[in-house]
């Protein structure tokens, strides 16, 4: 309880630090590359409970989060939802693809299942661009609401993705120290022997697709109002495939700490990129530190830590 109690307060501390940053009025753009960078918190955060503690490497990042955006868009073209509305209908859709998804898949192993989730990818894409009512392959302009909280819409998704990443590293977390994340630690290292050792390998595999499903429609949920026109190639990009995995695997994936770590310096060092070079260049960067942190520290940077702490 003492433990909850101060993850708690430090949550609700961010939060407010989150706030506090938003009323200081800086330079908009950092409010720009602020917002990514947490939901890339929140992104690697969700892959990481099923890729990281079960084992299974998910490539269907990309159509979970884009679920979660055009679950928003049907819902603002429809009924002009309040945001909360958007944020909970996308991490449920995208919990239920998860959750169905895991029936389907989760039988499969290693390289099978990593095809399987992209596939799942493609053929949600290829629906996408032939559905009219959310825009189809040309896309589709979304009209923010009037009169948003901090006078500027950017900034108020700002603080709200704050909310999101402090809510996804917490259950994280939670996870991680709870008998799940026992069970899932098992399973990742050797499923057979978990099963034989009574380990319900299939409700928790079932449990972490649902819940990593859930958080990445969180994620994109908010989208549609970040971008204010969105189409397939934006919503279903690469670049949440490739570093939902490299985010994580920078920091560790054996913690919750090492998809944040992971995220704020990747994501980071992609903001920096952009504005000082190409945005085209933020895929050669997480190719160029993956292949770095896959020779020289395969644990990530939690795990280069623990072993000089242990020296």
């Amino acid at each position: 309880m003492r433990h909850t109690a101060g993850t708690l307060l430090v949550g609700l501390a961010v939060v407010a630090a989150g706030i506090a940053v938003a009323m200081l009025r800086v330079n908009p753009y950092l409010y720009f590359a602020g917002y990514v960078i947490l939901q890339y918190v929140v992104i690697a955060t969700a892959w990481n409970i099923l890729g990281g503690y079960g084992g299974y490497v998910n490539f269907g990042t990309p159509a979970f989060f884009a679920l979660g955006a055009y679950t928003a868009v049907v819902l603002i073209q429809w009924i002009r939802a309040p945001l909360p509305v958007l944020l909970l209908a996308g991490g449920l859709v995208s919990a239920l693809l998860g959750l169905g998804i895991g029936y389907l898949t989760l039988r499969l192993r290693g390289v099978f299942f990593s095809i399987a989730t992209l596939a799942l990818s493609i053929v949600l894409q290829t629906m996408i661009m032939n559905w009219d009512y959310v825009g189809g392959s040309r896309g589709l302009s979304v009209l923010r609401p009037s009169g948003p909280p901090f006078g500027n819409y950017v900034v108020f998704l700002f603080t709200v993705m704050v909310a999101l990443a402090v809510g996804a590293v917490t259950v994280a977390r939670f996870i991680e120290r709870s008998w799940i994340g026992r069970g899932l630690s098992a399973l990742r290292d050797n499923e057979e022997a978990a099963e034989c050792m009574g380990v319900p390998t299939l409700r928790l595999k079932l449990f972490a697709t649902t819940v990593s499903g859930f958080f990445l429609g969180v994620a994109g949920a908010p989208f549609p109002y970040y971008v204010t026109y969105v189409e397939p190639s934006s919503a279903f990009n690469l670049d949440y495939a490739v570093n939902a995995l490299a985010m994580p695997m920078i920091g560790g994936t054996t913690t919750w700490i090492g998809p944040v770590i992971g995220a704020v310096l990747l994501g980071t060092a992609q903001q920096v990129a952009t504005v000082t070079i190409s945005s085209e260049l933020n895929l050669l960067i997480v190719g160029v530190v993956l292949v770095l942190f896959v020779v020289l520290a395969p644990e990530g940077i939690t795990g280069l830590a623990r072993r000089l702490m242990g020296r």
